[in-house]
């Protein structure tokens, strides 16, 4: 069966409408009250004041198609699955059901022969793999594999791909995605095995954190991690760094002339070595602690060189 885009709209929200959710309209596509973007990117971004407690005038269910543009896509766009300015649908629970019930949701919708109709072997599913500030998500699995996906359908992938936030600072927690089966012949795998033979199609989210400001001082080399080979200052990093450190400190070898555009971005201190001192020596940082009046404690080291990264831990700095 073929659906237009107003079919597969009008089609979701009557079936989250059927299950108590109330129907609210998108918002601007020009944030409100959120200075951190230009433009919304996800659905969550103009509900995010309910999300972390806010009572929201039409209840603890919403669902609806939230017009948004993702430049952070840009480079990607002209391929089969990626756009710049899009609708997207979403379902929201503020403190009312979580994982059981979200993921019921999407199954039933998608496979249930009274909404879309998919056929079940078509598709498969991606969950949190863990890592040092998250468990695994053993428990989206289990949910799956209760509703008939067949383990070897469901694929533990990292933060990159099952991790979702808005941004530096705010809620997260991981997600799980569902992908629909786009490869030659019979479906193979899952994403983690056959990555460019599944297209997603749903992402769940369960946004159980908050990720607050590091307030902790930054120190990075600035090559590679700041700016390129030709000193071009990567400006969403940069953006990045800012909401979390309450204070940062560029640490290069680079000549100070050609890092003047670091000096736009308020709170960024630069700090030059001319006998380009090796930082796999943990005097390094100790002498650069001292001359900063900082501990090793409340830093946070950046580098793009590992043997780097382990020196400065050797003095204590995370």
């Amino acid at each position: 069966m073929h659906y237009t885009s107003s079919d597969l709209r009008q089609k979701y929200l009557d079936f989250f409408k059927s299950k108590n959710h109330a129907i609210i309209p998108s918002a601007p596509l020009v944030p409100e009250n959120d200075a951190s973007v230009l433009f919304n990117t996800a659905g969550m971004q103009p509900l995010v004041p309910y999300l972390l407690g806010e009572r929201h005038p039409m209840g603890t269910r919403l669902t609806d198609a939230q017009k948004c543009v993702r430049t952070g896509d840009i480079d990607d766009v002209g391929d089969d699955s990626h756009c710049t300015f899009f609708e997207m649908l979403g379902n929201w629970s503020l403190g009312d059901y979580f994982k059981k019930e979200s993921i019921a949701f999407s199954w039933e919708f998608l496979t249930d022969l009274d909404w879309l109709g998919l056929d079940p072997k078509m598709i498969s599913v991606t969950v949190f793999k863990g890592d040092e500030n998250a468990p695994r998500d053993e428990e989206s699995a289990d949910i799956w594999a209760s509703l008939g996906m067949p383990r070897e359908r469901i694929a533990y992938l990292p933060a990159e791909d099952n991790w979702w936030a808005a941004g530096p600072t705010g809620p997260c927690g991981p997600d799980t995605e569902i992908f629909y089966w786009v490869g030659t012949g019979e479906p193979k795998g899952n994403k983690g095995t056959h990555p460019d033979d599944w297209m997603e199609i749903w992402n769940n989210v369960f946004m159980q954190f908050n990720q607050e400001r590091v307030n902790k001082t930054i120190l990075l080399d600035g090559m590679y991690c700041l700016f390129d080979e030709n000193f071009i200052v990567n400006e969403e990093v940069t953006k990045n760094i800012q909401l979390c450190a309450k204070r940062v400190i560029v640490v290069t070898n680079a000549p100070r002339e050609k890092l003047t555009d670091i000096g736009f971005y308020p709170g960024f201190e630069i700090v030059t070595y001319e006998n380009n001192p090796s930082k796999t020596n943990p005097d390094f940082f100790r002498k650069l602690l001292a001359e900063k009046g900082l501990t090793a404690s409340e830093c946070v080291y950046l580098d793009h060189d590992t043997a780097n990264l382990e020196s400065a831990k050797q003095v204590g700095i995370s």
